[in-house]
């Protein structure tokens, strides 16, 4: 959201976003023990956006919802999943390739 957009806040009165952040968002990550105080890590709520994404692609085993790419993209509501792939591919968890490896070093230095 750029800057001077506002917001309504619990009271129904406007809201600035650079209130949101300071009062909010900035908080919410020392509390939850990614920052210390005065030196927030994500300094925009679009960094939310991003935490989204990579929980719905983390497996489940690490607390994701290990979302396949296509579910990924329609959720982000990407206008493409080549968009998705881009930004977002190097999160998706790979195959077990160690034993490919590990085959293709041993005929190599046979």
């Amino acid at each position: 959201m750029p800057e001077g957009h506002a917001r309504p806040n619990g009271a129904g009165n406007i809201e600035n976003h650079q209130n949101i952040l300071q009062r909010g968002f900035f908080p919410a990550q020392v509390a939850a023990g990614i920052a210390t105080k005065g030196d927030a890590k994500y300094t925009g709520l679009h960094a939310l956006r991003h935490f989204y994404a990579s929980w719905c692609i983390n497996r489940r085993a690490d607390g994701g919802l290990e979302l396949p790419l296509k579910n990924v993209h329609e959720r982000l509501g990407h206008s493409t999943i080549v968009l998705t792939s881009d930004r977002y591919g190097h999160l998706f968890p790979r195959g077990d390739d160690g034993s490919e490896l590990a085959a293709a070093e041993k005929l190599l230095l046979a």
